[in-house]
């Protein structure tokens, strides 16, 4: 059984958020799945920080798969492409509150580009 499953395999454990990221297959960047949350911060920075070091151009985040982010793991998404030489992060299928955050926080980071779910 998955540690994020409870009892049967049902849903999650109360309090235990999950979140696997790993490579995208056939472009450069990422694919998140579980949630991004002061839980599973760590591991959400440290894939931003490798997507980073491997970025060339344009650099793709996938997020079909998570179901929250949290104001802080929008911040840390924000502050990769801030530091980006150049180039483009291209999010795509993110969570509603990435593009309202990043809205609110970023008006018109040209680094981010938004392809809604």
């Amino acid at each position: 059984m998955d540690a994020s499953q409870g009892e049967g395999g049902l849903g999650p454990v109360c309090g235990v958020a999950v979140l696997e990221v790993g490579p995208l297959s056939g472009r450069p960047g990422i694919r998140a799945r579980g949630e991004i949350s002061e839980i599973t911060r760590s591991p959400w920075e440290e894939a931003l920080a490798d997507l980073a070091r491997q970025h060339a151009d344009v650099s793709y985040v996938e997020l079909s798969e998570v179901a929250f982010v949290d104001v802080a793991g929008v911040a840390a998404l924000a502050v990769t492409a801030l530091g980006l030489s150049g180039g483009r992060v291209v999010v795509e299928h993110p969570p509603p509150q990435v593009p309202r955050v990043l809205s609110l926080f970023w008006p018109g980071l040209g680094r981010i580009e938004v392809a809604p779910r």
